[in-house]
């Protein structure tokens, strides 16, 4: 048998409904703020957390000819030297996380990587060419990739890991990676480089030697018009190091190889000449 409930009781039960769809909405409304806040949280995390990604080089020590006796100790030192530049490589990935623009692994590090180990790389041809065939095409074994896990927008395919003599994952020296030689930011005068004159320092060429000479003494002259070309369309770009980075380093590592090559074509049939690669450095003048 039903009877009404007490007045004070429907008030009582009334608020009790009311409380409870309170709590509800209360907890549907925490629910999707959590939700939402949850999924911004995890997307900066997934960009936080993206790894630097890994430097791959093509082995250049299975593509060596037997090595003769009297080049093994350079041709290791060489090729110890290519492993260590790729671990370099390989650390100033993971220092430099979030610097520079889209282009910054490319111009900072990838690309002197490739120009450290073309000089590298004809040390070795060279040093195999004294008493037997000189190597030929192994220059094409210098350029590295970049296994992306979403730093680098400007790296190539990707390539044979190397797997030179001591586990060829890094990187010496950081030519492109230390100092701060002239530049604060690149946002004034975009200045000029300045490079020690090569030529004025050669013995006499050989004739057999001058159009090799000659070729390589052009190409320091347009290695020069090229940084001078990137100061001026990289105005802006990067931070306080980004000249010594992306311009100043790499050109110190072209110009290395281009004056190593006329070192040696003069070395063929003269004497080599000795301590040119001291002139490769240049200078910003602002």
């Amino acid at each position: 048998m039903s009877r009404a409930l007490p007045k004070y009781n429907k008030r009582r039960v009334a608020f009790i409904g009311g409380a409870a769809a309170v709590a509800l909405s209360g907890t549907v409304i925490a629910g999707f703020a959590l939700a939402g806040e949850t999924s911004r949280s995890s997307g900066t995390n997934a960009r936080t957390l993206a790894g630097p990604g890994t430097v791959s080089c093509p082995d250049v020590q299975s593509r060596l000819p037997a090595v003769p006796a009297s080049a093994k100790a350079e041709v290791d030192r060489n090729l110890t030297l290519l492993n260590a530049q790729i671990q370099e490589a390989n650390k100033r990935l993971v220092d430099t996380v979030g610097q520079g623009g889209p282009n910054f692994v490319q111009n900072a590090i990838i690309g002197p990587l490739k120009d450290k180990r073309v000089a590298t790389i004809n040390r070795i041809a060279t040093a195999i060419g004294r008493t037997a065939a000189r190597p030929q095409g192994l220059d094409a074994l210098a350029p590295c990739t970049l296994n992306t896990n979403g730093n680098a927008a400007a790296a190539t395919p990707n390539a044979t890991p190397t797997k030179q003599a001591g586990g060829n994952t890094g990187n010496t020296g950081g030519k492109g990676n230390a100092g701060s030689a002239g530049n604060t930011g690149n946002t004034n005068a975009v200045g000029t480089i300045t490079c020690p004159d090569v030529r004025s320092k050669l013995p006499a060429v050989p004739a057999s030697a001058k159009a090799e000479v000659d070729r390589n003494l052009a190409l320091l002259n347009t290695q020069i018009q090229e940084a001078n070309k990137r100061l001026a369309s990289s105005v802006g770009q990067g931070g306080p190091n980004f000249v010594q980075n992306a311009i100043l380093g790499p050109l110190k590592d072209k110009r290395v190889a281009a004056i190593d090559r006329i070192a040696i074509s003069i070395g063929r049939t003269a004497a080599k000449p000795q301590g040119l690669n001291a002139l490769a450095a240049c200078t910003l003048n602002k």
